[in-house]
């Protein structure tokens, strides 16, 4: 039953977490990481991270071909709280994407 829920809700991911004060200090380097919104347009809409990229975790499939250019780079992922993102974690890293989500989603972003 706990396998269930973890896949149900991303709650199992390969891809390691990151804080959001970690975000904040990576964001101060050069190697600042590529942002991805994995929420609904008017998700993004309301609050977002500045500069990150808008592909809602329904069209990440289909659209992965447009992440191909940051395949070097780090990618941090994010939503509303984590769940989302885990899933769409697991997707990027399966498709060989260096991944890491954003522990809480914008619930922690400050």
């Amino acid at each position: 039953m706990l396998d269930l829920f973890k896949s149900l809700f991303g709650a199992s991911s390969s891809a390691s977490g990151i804080s959001a004060q970690e975000l904040h200090a990576l964001l101060k380097t050069k190697e600042k990481p590529v942002l991805l919104d994995v929420r609904q347009p008017d998700e993004h809409k309301q609050r977002n991270i500045p500069n990150s990229l808008l592909i809602p975790l329904g069209d990440l499939q289909r659209r992965m071909k447009e992440l191909e250019k940051y395949k070097n780079k780090n990618i941090v992922v994010y939503c509303a709280s984590g769940a989302r993102s885990s899933s769409a974690c697991r997707m990027l890293t399966e498709a060989g994407y260096s991944v890491r989500n954003l522990n809480g989603g914008m619930m922690m972003w400050h």
